[in-house]
């Protein structure tokens, strides 16, 4: 796990982006580099406000727009500087990309059911899943093992990224990141350091997160 077994306490906090006019059409984004709405910039406000209460030590983002300016709240609030990577872009995606979604069942409607499935497809002709967790979440680390001790990084990124690295870095099996549900916009997940490499401690969440109380901490 790239040292994540030293147990030092580091949390990983994986922030999905605001909305966009493509996320209210249902309208596939993928590489495609789209604008936060009003709307979107407003959400992206709220949740910095949030998260920079975590007391952030870095922030690494996809370099798309979206992304991008999500960041930058968290930046304004946090005083922190954003880092930018092409590698923490969604999945690109090919022929599917600006269709919506019943565009996509009506015209790709095997190669849908198949991806649903689990199965390794090229939706559109575009990145297999693992195509895309090869190549974010290296960068997550990366910047992870630059963390102090029980230090926080923020990563600004895109759902379906998003889950390819968290599935990754939990070390589940491709055919099993499905079951990661999906983010809402500007939802974040966190991953905790532990004994045995990284947990998954909170998902899809749009609040702070609170300290696990009980038998299973």
């Amino acid at each position: 796990m790239n040292g994540s077994s030293r147990g030092t306490g580091r949390r990983i906090v994986l922030w999905r982006h605001g909305q966009t006019a493509w996320n209210l059409e249902r309208r596939f984004q993928g590489s495609t580099d789209i604008e936060l709405t009003e709307a979107g910039v407003g959400q992206a406000r709220r949740a910095a406000r949030l998260l920079a209460s975590l007391k952030p030590d870095a922030i690494v983002a996809s370099d798309l727009r979206r992304a991008a300016a999500t960041a930058a709240e968290l930046s304004s609030v946090s005083g922190l500087t954003v880092a930018h990577d092409a590698a923490l872009r969604e999945t690109y995606a090919g022929a599917w990309q600006g269709l919506t979604h019943q565009e996509i069942v009506e015209r790709f409607g095997d190669q849908y059911a198949a991806w649903k499935r689990g199965e390794p497809v090229r939706r559109g002709g575009g990145e297999l899943e693992t195509e895309v967790a090869d190549r974010a979440a290296p960068v997550v680390l990366e910047h992870a093992e630059k963390l102090p001790e029980n230090g926080t990084l923020v990563v600004v990124s895109h759902g379906g990224t998003i889950r390819t690295t968290i599935g990754r870095l939990l070390g589940l099996e491709a055919h099993h990141w499905e079951g990661l549900g999906g983010l809402s916009n500007c939802c974040w997940s966190v991953l905790g350091e532990g004994a045995r490499g990284w947990r998954l401690l909170e998902h899809n969440a749009g609040t702070l997160p609170e300290p696990v109380l009980g038998d299973d901490d």
